[in-house]
């Protein structure tokens, strides 16, 4: 047998084996880097006698087609088959309880995978840039969802989040850029930085009222995304946001919000009004900046800091209302509004930042 094993676990299996190989009956475990880089075999036999799969023990068997997980096995290590770029299916049985760290990285020939009820945590990078899986149902008895999980899987079309689930990780479905829609049920608490970043095909998506923050670039140039309400249970929006989704015409802020990160929906080019609740004390650097479609927006009278950039080059804005309870108006903040006829600055003001409202040509 081409292969070292030693006290039930199989250590190694040489790298010029070729063909199928049958791991024996009496192999209890299947050790980190066991077949890495075999990468002339075409199909493995997992005995049922195997209960689990260490870490990168199938990495870079590139030319691995399918394979069969036993249901003895418990756990399926990190980055255990990453780069099988030939397997197109994988059966997950339902004795596994989690999927480890880029369990599947890379696997760019996978067009299904079916997740048992008995997983509780799907890792990070776990399937990462697996571009050609287009469908997943994630049961009822995951909590998490790591960073950067189905990162760069272009083909995927929908994915409904279950409300088992209370975190979705930074850069989640970021670049899943055939995703149109997504239901996210009713226990996430936050949507991690990224966790949508340029799903350019998005055109819907609930938030349900468990959310409390929206991270940085979460829909980040969503392209496609038309409308989305934000419940009244987000207190925070994150910086770049919803930063170049460029079909959003309108958008609504609940009165749980306190503050607009900067850049959060920076070019917004459709964004014709927003209403700004009166919870929100400070507007970001370049909150709006680029919102060349927005006609009007009412300030707040909690608001006491309008950031540099806030409202740059918003090109249809005719008039604007700054409430006395603002101390501050940064660089730049009104710069390049050139449909701007007239503004009030109120007596509470004590600084303009430099080029307040360069190129305002009508003011």
């Amino acid at each position: 047998l081409p292969a070292e094993i030693k006290d039930n676990v199989l250590i190694r299996v040489y790298p010029h084996s070729s063909g199928e190989f049958i791991i024996p009956d009496s192999v209890t475990s299947i050790g980190d880097r066991a077949f890495f880089n075999c990468d002339s075999l075409t199909s493995i036999i997992i005995p049922d006698s195997v209960t689990s799969i260490g870490n990168y023990a199938f990495c870079n068997c590139t030319r691995l087609t399918s394979i069969e997980i036993p249901d003895s096995v418990t756990s399926i290590g990190n980055y255990a088959f990453e780069g099988c770029t030939s397997l197109t299916n994988i059966e997950i049985p339902d004795s596994v309880r989690s999927i480890g760290d880029g369990a599947f990285f890379y696997c760019r020939s996978l067009t299904s995978i079916i997740i048992p009820s008995s997983v509780t945590s799907i890792g990070s990078n776990a399937f990462y840039n697996c571009r050609r899986l287009t469908s997943i149902i994630i049961p009822s008895s995951v909590i998490s969802i790591g960073d950067e999980a189905f990162n760069g899987c272009s083909s995927l079309t929908s994915i409904t989040i279950p409300d088992s689930v209370t975190s979705i990780g930074n850069y989640a479905f970021g670049g899943c850029a055939s995703l149109t829609s997504i239901i996210i049920q009713g226990s996430v608490t936050s949507i991690g930085d990224r966790a949508f970043y340029e799903c350019t095909n998005l055109t819907s998506i609930i938030i349900p009222d468990s959310v409390t923050s929206i991270g940085n670039y979460a829909f980040y140039n969503c392209a496609s995304l038309t409308s989305i309400e934000i419940p009244d249970s987000v207190r925070s929006i994150g910086n770049y946001a919803f930063g170049r989704c460029a079909s959003l015409t309108r958008i609504t802020i609940p009165d749980s919000v306190t503050s607009i990160g900067d850049r959060a929906f920076f070019n917004c080019d459709s964004l014709t009004s927003i209403i700004i609740p009166d919870s929100v004390t400070s507007i970001g650097n370049y909150a709006f900046g680029g919102c060349a479609s927005l006609t009007s927006i009412i300030i707040p009278s909690s608001v006491t800091s309008i950031g540099d950039y806030a409202f740059y080059n918003c090109h249809r804005l005719t008039s604007i209302i700054i409430p006395d309870s603002v101390t501050s108006i940064g660089d730049y903040a009104f710069g390049g509004c050139a449909s701007l006829t007239s503004i009030i600055i109120p007596s509470s003001v004590t600084s303009i930042g430099d080029y307040a409202f360069y190129n305002c040509h009508r003011l």
